[in-house]
């Protein structure tokens, strides 16, 4: 980037990077996002995504896709595929490839066999609960391991046999030889190699049964890749020694520096991808990408836009500083990037059939209405009038106060874009439901309101004969608390337990606007009155085709939470 030019979205980051180019500590910027594929990505990941590539690209440098494949037990292809199509929907590009710590075990062993030879590791026959054992507390020194002063030779010829196979599973491990007296518990002589058996890696396949631990592996390829400033959460900035320590102990072609900064704490959710897990496994979802989730997969099925989830992210800012970010923000950049773009359809939720007794049987109008009332360059529909049509229920009464401002008995209301009726009859059914209306129309008002007839309302509508019937699913947060892990610490309870029982409402008996007919999966509109909604890519089990909420017209929980 010229001297002229400045990043698009400026942050503490962007200062640091501005320094490191003027002092000429580096001549340009290589970043790298390096998810562990052993889950879908959620919206915390989409935070540093837009960070990591959008940081590469303002300085016309080089963002790495690399993904933290070194625990094979939990790790899969199908990982891999869904967090490339993620980063990819979110509009970013890795190059030409991506790549995966696991093409890096080679090397990665002989900086192992490296430090072994500089006297900096050695081989453990302590099993993991004695490790921690030894490690000491916060407020009490490590004690050295019984095995720590083992020979130079003795440690190469023990890493060699556990690379062979010849020891079981959590038999011997590889530490690093730091400081059991340190302060910052990752410098006690941290685990680099531990032995797995008997799982088949998705690169590598069973060419190794000895894999490196995230803290060695992670600043060792960033060295490896030339990466110039390695971004990462808060919740590493106690790792920064070690990430240190491995770079500067073993002869590697750069030196990368790691920086911090906040990781996205959003309200009404979770982004531990250790419950979201569970979340998925236990059945309390219907799978990583149902519309509650907070992956990104979860989001798109919902019908947020990627350019709403990168604008979300620009909003919050990249800080130091630990936050609570209200739902309501990320709600928000979605609302306003589908009032912008997003056509509008009707369609009635709870129907309620009327006929209008004076149309003419067997007629039907076509109706020119717009796609966007602010946008006519989104051009125009047409939509069929016919004698019965459908309305909502909350949208009749047969009394109501004069603030009512829909259709009551007696009186007319406009349907939208086409004419006034006025409700003549309730038909009831023997439990006293109302089945029907019986209204009547006047033909001089369509598109016009003749002098001294004042219509107090206007309500949306479907042609009976032509609506598309649907399921229409209607989503809300997935707890009921504003912060379910903290909550379940103070009550000692699952975090399960503070789900929003009510964080799905499915209405099987819904009609479209006919227009909606051939909608294609991912489309989104804003039924009007009622919300922005997207086309699910799954039919309900009758077969009809299945609308999911993606964001309400108002933000109806800032009420409730001002009441609360």
């Amino acid at each position: 980037m010229s001297s002229a030019e400045e990043p698009k979205h400026k942050n503490f980051i962007t200062q640091i990077i501005d320094e490191d180019l003027a002092s000429k500590k580096n001549d340009t910027v290589v970043t790298r996002f390096p998810p562990e594929p052993n889950g879908y990505l959620h919206i915390g990941h989409a935070k540093s995504i837009v960070l990591n590539f959008g940081v590469a690209e303002d300085y016309q440098g080089k963002c790495n896709l690399r993904f933290d494949d070194t625990n094979p037990h939990k790790e899969n292809e199908e990982f891999v595929d869904a967090i490339k199509h993620d980063v990819e929907w979110l509009g970013f590009s890795w190059g030409d490839k991506a790549y995966f710590a696991s093409d890096y075990f080679e090397q990665l062993y002989d900086y192992a066999v490296e430090l072994i030879e500089k006297g900096l590791a050695y081989v453990d026959d302590l099993n993991a609960e004695e490790i921690r054992e030894y490690r000491g507390t916060l407020k009490e020194p490590g004690r050295e391991s019984p095995y720590r002063n083992r020979s130079v030779e003795e440690n190469l010829d023990l890493f060699k046999r556990m690379r062979a196979g010849e020891f079981a599973d959590g038999e011997k491990v590889l530490r690093a030889k730091i400081d059991m007296a340190s302060g910052n518990m990752n410098m006690r002589d941290p685990t680099l190699y531990r032995i797995r058996h008997g799982v088949i890696h998705h690169q590598t396949g069973n060419e190794w049964c000895l894999y490196p631990m995230y803290d060695y592996t992670h600043p060792l390829s960033d060295a490896i890749e030339g990466v110039t400033h390695s971004l990462c959460t808060l919740e590493f900035e106690d790792h920064r020694p070690l990430y240190d320590w491995a770079i500067e102990n073993t002869s590697v072609p750069s030196r990368p520096y790691q920086y911090e900064f906040s990781r996205l704490n959003l309200q009404y959710t979770v982004t531990s991808k250790r419950k979201l897990t569970q979340l998925v496994e236990e059945g309390h979802v219907e799978g990583w990408d149902d519309p509650r989730m907070p992956t990104i997969a979860g989001l798109r099925r919902r019908g947020y836009t990627p350019e709403s989830i990168r604008e979300f992210c620009y909003r919050i800012g990249v800080t130091k500083a630990d936050n609570s970010v209200e739902m309501g923000m990320l709600e928000s950049a979605i609302r306003d990037d589908l009032n912008e773009n997003a056509e509008r359809r009707m369609a009635v939720l709870h129907p309620i059939k009327v006929v209008i007794e004076n149309y003419p049987e067997g007629q039907v109008e076509e109706l020119e209405v717009a796609n966007h009332p602010q946008k006519p360059e989104m051009g125009t529909r047409t939509i069929p009038f016919s004698r019965e049509v459908y309305i909502d229920r909350e949208d009749f009464r047969e009394e109501a106060p004069n603030k009512y401002k829909r259709l009551v008995l007696g009186k007319e209301v406009r349907l939208r874009n086409a004419y006034v009726i006025k409700a003549e009859e309730v038909i009831k059914d023997a439990n006293g439901d109302i089945v029907e209306l019986r209204c009547s129309y006047d033909p001089a008002t369509l598109g016009a309101n003749p002098e001294g007839r004042k219509v107090k309302g206007v309500i949306h509508w479907v042609s009976a004969q032509h609506a598309v019937a649907a399921e229409v699913r209607l989503y809300d947060r997935l707890f009921n608390h504003a912060t379910p892990d903290a909550a379940s610490a103070k009550a000692d309870k699952p975090f399960t337990e503070f789900l929003n029982p009510d964080s799905l409402r499915t209405l099987t008996h819904c009609y479209l606007e006919s227009s909606l007919a051939k909608a294609k999966e991912g489309e989104r509109y804003q039924f009007e009155r009622e919300g922005y909604f997207c086309r699910d890519a799954t039919q309900a089990a009758d077969g009809k085709p299945v609308w999911n909420l993606t964001v309400t017209l108002r933000d109806s929980w800032a009420k409730i939470e001002q009441q609360s």
